[in-house]
C-alpha cells in the first residue's frame, strides 16, 4: 500500500473523498488515503504542503496561486469544484450593522494571512470601490475563533462559505448582511512537486477515483439527507447549495489562470506574476 496524505477543510464540499475513503475504493488501488481535517482553513494547508505535512490538498485557488507565486513548491494539478464558492459576509447579529457600506473601513476576521477570508475581503473591498490599503484584519484562525471575535468588537465582519456559516445566522450568532462570490472555480486540487515527481502514477489513480464519485455525487440516494446530518445544516439549504454546486474533473485552463492571477496582481496580493506551465501539471 502506498500511503498518501491529503488535507482540506472539513466542509460538505470534500464529502466525496471521505465516502471514497470509506468504502475502500483506494485500497483496491493500493492507495492509503488519510485524510487530515483543517479548520483553518487555506492559509494552514499552504503552509502543510510546505512543511511536508501533507502530500495534496484540496485548496481554495486563489490561495494557493498566491502561495506557489510566493515559493511554495507545488503544482494544480485539477479544479476540483468548478463553480464559484459564495463567501457570505457576516456581522454580529447584535451589532449596528445592517449594509454592506456600514463595513467600510471596519476590521475584518480572518482565519489567517493569505487565506480565502483575508484575499476575498480585498477583493469585496475592491468591488465596493472601498480603499484596499485601509483594510484592517484580525487574525482568528477558525470560524469559532471569529465569533469570539465579533462578540468582543476586535473586528467588525467575517467572509466564510455562506452555506457552512448558516447554521450561526439561524441561532442567532452572526447576521448575514450580504454574499460575494469569487469570480472564479473555488477549489482545486494541489500536490507537492517533489511528491508528484516520484508518485505520478498514484495520483493519477486517485483522480480518477474522486472524478468518477464527483460525477455521480448528486445523484446518490438521499444525499442532502446525509449532507445535512453531517455538517449540522437543513436540507432545504444543502439542496439550494447542492444546486449551485458543479464538481470538476478537469485541468485548471490558462485562460482562467490567467485572469486569476492578474487581479491578484492588480489588487497587490501577488508581486510577480508567475508562469501557467509553473503551476499546472
Amino acid at each position: 500500500m502506498k500511503t498518501i496524505k491529503i488535507a482540506g477543510v472539513p466542509e460538505h464540499f470534500n464529502l466525496p473523498w471521505h465516502l471514497c475513503i470509506d468504502n475502500g475504493e483506494f485500497d483496491v488501488v493500493g492507495i492509503d488515503l488519510q485524510w487530515t481535517d483543517v479548520p483553518e482553513g487555506t492559509g494552514k494547508l499552504c503552509q502543510m504542503l510546505r512543511d511536508n505535512e501533507t502530500d495534496i490538498a484540496v485548496i481554495l485557488t486563489e490561495g494557493i496561486i498566491k502561495d506557489i507565486a510566493a515559493g511554495n513548491d507545488s503544482s494544480i494539478v485539477q479544479v476540483y469544484v468548478q463553480s464559484p464558492l459564495i463567501w457570505g459576509i457576516h456581522v454580529d447579529a447584535k451589532s449596528s450593522y445592517m449594509q454592506l457600506s456600514d463595513l467600510e473601513n471596519k476590521k475584518a476576521a480572518i482565519s489567517r494571512l493569505g487565506s480565502g477570508s483575508h484575499l476575498m475581503s480585498i477583493v469585496n473591498a475592491q468591488n465596493n470601490n472601498w480603499n484596499t490599503e485601509a483594510l484592517a484584519f484580525e487574525i482568528v484562525n477558525t470560524i469559532d475563533g471569529a465569533v469570539e471575535a465579533l462578540a468582543a468588537g476586535k473586528a467588525d465582519y467575517f467572509m466564510w462559505e455562506r452555506f457552512m456559516t448558516k447554521p450561526l445566522v439561524d441561532n442567532g450568532t452572526f447576521r448575514r448582511i450580504a454574499d460575494c462570490p469569487t469570480p472564479w472555480p473555488c477549489f482545486v486540487i494541489a500536490v507537492r512537486n517533489e511528491f508528484l515527481k516520484d508518485h505520478s502514477a498514484s495520483v493519477g489513480l486517485l483522480l480518477e477515483i474522486i472524478n468518477s464519485t464527483t460525477i455521480e455525487f448528486k445523484e446518490i440516494p438521499s444525499i442532502d439527507r446525509t449532507l445535512a446530518s453531517k455538517y449540522n445544516q437543513k436540507t432545504e439549504d444543502i439542496r439550494e447549495w447542492l444546486s449551485l454546486t458543479k464538481w470538476s474533473q478537469k485541468q485548471l485552463d490558462k485562460t482562467t489562470f490567467n485572469t486569476i492571477q492578474n487581479q491578484l496582481l492588480e489588487l497587490k496580493i501577488i508581486e510577480n506574476k508567475i508562469s501557467y506551465e509553473a503551476v499546472v501539471k
